[in-house]
């Protein structure tokens, strides 16, 4: 992967070329690569880029690295959004991502909805929002990148959207607990704490806060989803009825473990 980046070239150009010899400067690049894996930091950050459902988003410590699980949040999007019955009674879908981070979920699910037929007759706005504006930066020359219609909005959760309401709400939050020992192992250690965890004790407090305000700002029939920890289905279910949504879902990932939730209000 190193030796790939330092040429510019793919992974099986690599493997088909063993007979290429680096130069100073790419060996220098390679040498440092290694180096700063070694030492623990991601393959993401090392490299600058991952790639999420199909894509590939510039990353950088100031943001979440993307991960495969939460393309099911995604397709739990593609899903609403596909729903004739749903789209009959709109001209348009307004969907919004919070927490943001690189842009992976919002820039993916813009793209996505162009090739959605049931779309075809609707317009579909994505907006997406993120406290760090290290973070909309990135995500910003991100959707540049990938040629995607993102508006990007700096706020913590629903502050700065008064008064602005959506058909879709969408969510990676952080819901790691405050004093979960995997923060300080592995990749963890180096991905911005505040996009792991909101300090508190269940790793609940941020789902409460979307989940509680989520209301004022959903149309009628609206819908929410957002993803979750592998343990804290139930919780996450129960939250949803307590502020009004009707038959909450719970989807599971490819490993067969609940990841997103969500509901529909009204």
């Amino acid at each position: 992967m190193l030796i790939a980046e330092a040429l510019s070239v793919t992974r099986a150009y690599v493997i088909a070329h063993p007979e290429r010899v680096l130069d100073a400067r790419q060996e220098k690049s390679v040498r440092d690569g290694i180096a700063r894996r070694a030492a623990g930091e991601p393959m993401a950050y090392v490299l600058g880029t991952r790639e999420f459902y199909g894509h590939y988003f510039e990353v950088s410590p100031a943001t979440l690295i993307p991960r495969p699980e939460t393309e099911l949040l995604v397709e739990q999007a593609l899903e609403r959004l596909s729903d004739r019955k749903w789209l009959e009674h709109r001209t348009g879908a307004s969907v919004l991502d919070m927490g943001t981070g690189s842009g992976a979920v919002a820039i993916s699910l813009a793209l996505a909805v162009a090739k959605v037929p049931a779309l075809a007759p609707h317009d579909v706005t994505v907006t997406a929002t993120d406290i760090s504006p290290d973070a909309l930066e990135i995500a910003r020359r991100n959707a540049l990148k990938l040629h995607a219609a993102v508006e990007f909005v700096e706020a913590s959760w629903y502050a700065g959207l008064m008064g602005r309401k959506f058909d879709l709400i969408l969510a990676n939050p952080p819901y790691v607990a405050g004093s979960d020992a995997h923060l300080a192992q592995g990749d963890l250690r180096f991905e911005p704490r505040t996009a792991l965890t909101d300090g508190s004790a269940d790793g609940l407090a941020s789902i409460r806060a979307i989940v509680g305000g989520a209301a004022a700002h959903l149309n009628p029939g609206g819908w929410l989803l957002f993803e979750h920890g592998h343990d804290q289905a139930d919780a996450c279910r129960a939250l949803l009825l307590k502020s009004g949504f009707d038959n909450p879902i719970s989807c599971m990932d490819l490993a067969g473990i609940s990841r997103v939730a969500g509901g529909q209000i009204g």
